[in-house]
C-alpha cells in the first residue's frame, strides 16, 4: 500500500504541472507559437544540457560495458513490437493512412516530455543513466524507421521504391547529441564539471526540462481538446499495445536475462519497464499530416495515452515491485 500511495503522490506531481499548463492555456496566458517555443528550448538546449550533467556526474568508464548491455534490451524489445504491430495491422486490416501511425503508437514512446519527467518524479536524479538507455533506443527506432512508416503510408501517393531515406538530423537530435559529447568527455577524463561556473550553469539549465516538459503537455492537452477523446478499435488496440503488452515485452527479456545470470539492477529494470509503457509521441499528429495520414487518428491516440497514463502509473508501480 506504501508503494501505490507513493506511486500515486509522484503521479500527482506530474498531473497538476500538467494541468497548470492546461489551464493557462486555456485562459490565453501562452499563445500560439508558445508551446512550440519551449518545445524547441526543451529539446535543442536544456535536455542536451541535463544528459551531459548526468553523464559525467553519474557514468564512470567502467560503467560503459554494463550500459551498452542495456541498450541489447531496449532494441530487442522494440523489435518484439514491431513484429506484433505489423501482424495486427495485418489482421486487423488497418486502413491506409493510420498504418504507420498505429505501429508507432504501440511501439515509441513520448520519452521526453512525459518519460523524463515522470522517471525523475518515481526514481530521482540517480535514474538518469538508466532513462538514457531506453531515450537512446527509441530516439534511433522513432526516426530511423517509425517516420519512414508513416510516410510510406501517404494514401494520396502510389508507393516508389528508395524514395525514402533516413533523415540522420532527427537520429542525431540535440538530446543524444548532448550525450555522446558527454561520452567524449567521459572516456577522454576531461573534468568539465569541476570548473564551478559551468557545472552551476549546466545544472541549473538541465533542471528546467522537468517543469517545462510538463507545462508543454498540459498545452498540448489543451490544443488537442478532451472532448475529441473517443475510442475505436483501432483507438483501444493500439493503447494496449502501449500499456500491456510492450512492459509485458520488456518484463520478459528482463527475466529471461536473470535466468541466464545477467541480473539487472532494480532501478534500471523500474526504469526500463514504466519508460516501455509511456504514452504515444506527441509529434504523432505532425507526422501524420505532413504524411496526409489520419490526423484525427493519431490526435486521439496521442491524446487518451496521455490522460489514460495517470492511472496506468500507479498500478503499473505496484505492479513492477514483483520483478
Amino acid at each position: 500500500m506504501t508503494v501505490l500511495w507513493n506511486s500515486v503522490q509522484s503521479v500527482l506531481v506530474v498531473v497538476l504541472i500538467m494541468i497548470l499548463g492546461y489551464v493557462l492555456r486555456r485562459k490565453g496566458w501562452f499563445d500560439d507559437q508558445f508551446g512550440g517555443t519551449i518545445s524547441k528550448f526543451i529539446k535543442n538546449i536544456a535536455l542536451p544540457a541535463s544528459i551531459f550533467v548526468s553523464v559525467l556526474s553519474r557514468l564512470t568508464r567502467g560503467q560503459l560495458v554494463s550500459f551498452s548491455g542495456y541498450l541489447v534490451y531496449g532494441f530487442i524489445s522494440v523489435i518484439i513490437g514491431y513484429l506484433i504491430a505489423f501482424f495486427l495491422v495485418r489482421v486487423m486490416k488497418v486502413r491506409p493512412g493510420r498504418r504507420g501511425i498505429f505501429i508507432n503508437a504501440m511501439v515509441n514512446a513520448n520519452t521526453i516530455f512525459i518519460g523524463l519527467p515522470l522517471n525523475i518524479a518515481l526514481f530521482g536524479d540517480q535514474s538518469m543513466t538508466y532513462f538514457l538507455v531506453y531515450y537512446i533506443v527509441n530516439t534511433v527506432s522513432t526516426w530511423a524507421f517509425g517516420v519512414f512508416l508513416i510516410s510510406n503510408d501517404d494514401p494520396t501517393k502510389p508507393k516508389q521504391a528508395g524514395n525514402h531515406h533516413i533523415d540522420w538530423k532527427k537520429v542525431l537530435p540535440m538530446p543524444l547529441v548532448g550525450f555522446l559529447v558527454a561520452l567524449v568527455f567521459l572516456l577522454l577524463n576531461i573534468p568539465i564539471l569541476k570548473i564551478s561556473f559551468v557545472n552551476s550553469t549546466l545544472t541549473y539549465v538541465g533542471n528546467l526540462v522537468t517543469p517545462l516538459s510538463l507545462v508543454y503537455i498540459g498545452i498540448v492537452l489543451a490544443d488537442a481538446g478532451l472532448k475529441s477523446i473517443h475510442f475505436d478499435r483501432d483507438t483501444i488496440v493500439a493503447l494496449l499495445g502501449r500499456f500491456i503488452l510492450a512492459p509485458v515485452v520488456m518484463v520478459g527479456l528482463i527475466l529471461l536475462g536473470a535466468h541466464f545470470g545477467n541480473d539487472m539492477p532494480t532501478l534500471a529494470s523500474q526504469t526500463l519497464i514504466v519508460q516501455s509503457a509511456t504514452p504515444m509521441l506527441a509529434v504523432l499528429p505532425i507526422l501524420a499530416n505532413e504524411a496526409h495520414g489520419d490526423v484525427e487518428y493519431a490526435t486521439n491516440v496521442v491524446t487518451t495515452s496521455t490522460v489514460l497514463f495517470i492511472v496506468v502509473v500507479p498500478i503499473l508501480m505496484s505492479l513492477i515491485q514483483f520483478v
